[in-house]
């Protein structure tokens, strides 16, 4: 019974050893250049705008007598650095960018500090600012499509155009099987070993602030692996999804999906029918998850919605192929 129990306390002992030499190694291994931009909290020099006792970083293109267009980005947690190419717009319009709240290079904030409710409500103090009382156009990718969806039920009044490029889901039902595909890419022995082994770079983040090490897990190798999964069709055959992000908001992103209850997924879209607004949907021809044949779904929620679809892109459309996501911007806002 003694050799026995020496036996065993000598494998536990040796086990411990040996998980403590490869936490060593493996956080040895990860050491190196994590670095994570600062936010508009520590960096004067970004461009921002203060609105509602909140720090955005923000930025706008043309003359604000022309008509004003809000970029929308994607996420919820992402930023519009994909999106700038619609900078070209401000030869006509008066394009607004800006990061979310908690998101890209805008302020961090406490979970309790930010929601589905806050971000509709932020929105719609962007729209008051920049619009002065005139109706805004909208232009929202992916999250930023389901957000200018939601708005249109929450302001209708408020929108005169709005373009929605591949929202991946305008209800509870279509965030469940969007969630279930997600879910399918991150899984397996091969996301685990990714998810540990950035657990240990992201340990390496010191700064700017105590957001950044969240923020570089999730942002750079764990979206990185999403949206480059060779089953997720984000990006065209052969091709990398190669869409430029500053800084990923970890914290908005898990508070403002975990806030949104299933009246407030139903709720984005439960206005579609009586909203007589032209609606733009684009979709890319490489994304078959997400990509015409939803687009197509969600077009026929509106009665007052075209569907165009942007050749030889994946779902980072405006950055892919901007000539051509930005001739149907145009087009449709012209009209």
């Amino acid at each position: 019974m003694k050799k026995a129990l020496k036996i065993t306390a000598l494998t536990v002992g040796i086990l411990v050893v040996v998980l403590i030499v490869g936490f060593v190694s493996l956080y040895a291994a990860t050491d190196g250049d994590h670095a994570v931009p600062a936010t508009v909290a520590d960096d004067p020099s970004l461009p921002r705008l203060e609105l509602n006792g909140y720090t955005f970083h923000a930025e706008t293109f043309g003359n604000p007598a022309n008509p004003t267009v809000i970029v929308l980005h994607g996420g919820p947690g992402g930023d519009y650095q994909s999106l700038l190419n619609l900078q070209e717009l401000s030869d006509e319009y008066f394009v607004v960018f800006y990061d979310q709240r908690g998101s890209g290079l805008s302020e961090r904030v406490p979970a309790d500090e930010v929601n589905y409710p806050l971000t509709l409500q932020d929105l719609d103090a962007i729209v008051d600012h920049f619009g002065e009382g005139e109706p805004v156009h909208l232009v929202g990718h992916s999250w930023g499509g389901i957000l200018a969806s939601a708005y249109l039920g929450y302001a209708p009044g408020k929108v005169d155009k709005a373009v929605l490029a591949e929202p991946g889901f305008l209800d509870a039902d279509g965030f469940a099987a969007w969630q279930e595909t997600y879910n399918s890419f991150m899984s397996g022995p091969s996301y685990l070993w990714l998810a540990l082994r950035s657990g240990f770079e992201a340990q390496h983040v010191t700064g700017p602030d105590a957001y950044a090490s969240e923020d570089y897990l999730v942002g750079v190798p764990i979206l990185h692996a999403f949206t480059n999964h060779p089953d997720n069709p984000y990006h065209c055959p052969g091709e990398a999804f190669d869409a430029p992000m500053t800084r990923w908001g970890t914290t908005a992103a898990n508070a403002i999906q975990s806030s949104a209850s299933e009246d407030d997924l139903n709720a984005i879209s439960a206005h579609a029918a009586d909203y007589a607004g032209p609606v733009l949907f684009l979709a890319s021809e490489c994304n078959t998850w997400i990509g015409e044949p939803l687009q197509a779904q969600h077009a026929a929620r509106y009665p007052n919605a075209e569907l165009t679809v942007i050749a030889d892109a994946g779902h980072a459309m405006f950055w892919d192929n901007p000539s051509a996501s930005l001739t149907a911007v145009r087009s449709f806002l012209g009209k």
